[in-house]
């Protein structure tokens, strides 16, 4: 696709993707229109950067969806003063646009592959606010030797879980903001609020997603 194209299948992207399903923010659409989808995603799998769909990711990965994505960001409504920690990294095209919105975002991939990949795409693309590290943080004792902090404002797990791991929420600042998908096959996205100690919890949509990779395994045994 030229320059021309692409910037027809971004707008049409918006216009019939993520307009459509009420996610109407206009600093967000704004944004989502300005922001080059394609530059992230792996050159063999270009043209399908706008496409509805996932994009396939090595190490068997997938970004998440136009919509998952702009859901996400309405959701937490970012006003640019927050710190963000987002789990599973991808391509770096969510946290490149978490960056955008916020004042700073730590992202953690467990693969060294698409770590590398989103660095350069995040360096690439201008975006000098966002750290990636490969760690799996799912992982309690290696994220706490990863040093990543505490007290993030804002919270973003990218793939499927059937709860959220303890070790994760303690990282929340007071009042802080989480988004997790929560499910087996079928997950909900959830946005959890924090206001006074009490969870004001939301499920925002239904959807299909990979679950997250480096979750320990509890195996039954059969006597």
């Amino acid at each position: 696709m030229d320059a021309a194209m692409l910037n027809s299948a971004r707008r049409n992207m918006v216009e019939y993707q993520i307009r459509c399903c009420k996610v109407l923010e206009p600093q967000l659409i704004d944004m989502l229109i300005n922001s080059p989808r394609e530059k992230y995603v792996p050159t063999h799998v270009r043209s399908l950067a706008y496409m509805e769909g996932s994009v396939p990711l090595p190490c068997n990965q997938e970004m998440l969806t136009p919509l998952q994505e702009a859901q996400i960001l309405q959701a937490i409504g970012l006003q640019g003063t927050e710190r963000v920690l987002e789990i599973g990294t991808g391509a770096g095209y969510l946290t490149g646009l978490l960056a955008l919105l916020s004042d700073e975002v730590v992202s953690c991939e467990i693969h060294d592959e698409l770590a590398t990949l989103a660095k350069k795409n995040l360096s690439d693309n201008g975006i000098v606010n966002a750290k990636v590290m490969t760690v799996n943080a799912m992982d309690e004792q290696a994220l706490a030797a990863a040093k990543i902090g505490s007290g993030f404002d804002v919270i973003v797990l990218g793939a499927g879980l059937t709860s959220i791991p303890a070790h994760i929420q303690n990282l929340l600042a007071p009042n802080g903001q989480l988004i997790a998908f929560i499910g087996k096959d079928i997950v909900t996205l959830e946005h959890h609020r924090w206001i006074n100690g009490i969870d004001r919890k939301m499920g925002i949509t239904e959807t299909r997603l990979l679950p997250m990779e480096g979750l320990a395994v509890n195996r039954e045994f059969v006597f």
